[in-house]
C-alpha cells in the first residue's frame, strides 16, 4: 500500500463535500509531477485530504478506488484523475504549522514542495499524522 497527500481549497472542494457525496474523481491536476503521482497510485492506497488557503489542516483519510484515467473534465489526453471515497474523518484536524513543528515531518513535501497538489508520503510520516490527529486506522 502506498500513502498520499492530496490539497484542495476549501471552498473549491471540501473534505465536508466529498464525505457528502460519498466519493469523487480527483480532477483538475495540471502539473507534471502531480499527475505523476495521480498515475502511480493504487486502488486501495490511502490519501489524506489537506484544506489548502484557508485552514491550512488535515481534515481526513480517503481512498483510492478506481486507477488512472483520462481527466473527463480535459481535452488534452496527458491529464487523468484518481475516483477517491472518504474513509475516516480525522478526530483532531492537523495544521500546518503543527506540521512544521514536528521533527519527523521535516522532508515531507507539503513543507519541501508546498506548491505541489498530490504528493506521496512516507509510512512513517502517514503514521505519525494519523498520531497527531488522533485518528487510528488499520487501512480497512
Amino acid at each position: 500500500m502506498n500513502y498520499w497527500l492530496v490539497k484542495q481549497e476549501p471552498s473549491a472542494y471540501s473534505w465536508e463535500q466529498l464525505v457528502k457525496d460519498g466519493g469523487t474523481f480527483w480532477d483538475g491536476v495540471r502539473n507534471y509531477q502531480a499527475r505523476n503521482n495521480l498515475q502511480a497510485m493504487k486502488k486501495g492506497d490511502l490519501v489524506l485530504f489537506y484544506h489548502s488557503v484557508v485552514g491550512k489542516e488535515i481534515k481526513g483519510i480517503a481512498k483510492v478506488t478506481k486507477e488512472a484515467y483520462p481527466d473527463p473534465t480535459s481535452d488534452d489526453s496527458n491529464w487523468v484523475v484518481v475516483d477517491l471515497k472518504p474513509a475516516k474523518a480525522f478526530n483532531k484536524s492537523v495544521t500546518l504549522e503543527e506540521i512544521k513543528a514536528n521533527s519527523k515531518l521535516k522532508d515531507i513535501a507539503l513543507i519541501k514542495q508546498s506548491r505541489l497538489s498530490v504528493m506521496p508520503l512516507k509510512e512513517v510520516e502517514f503514521k505519525t499524522l494519523l498520531k497527531m490527529g488522533d485518528t487510528p486506522y488499520s487501512g480497512r
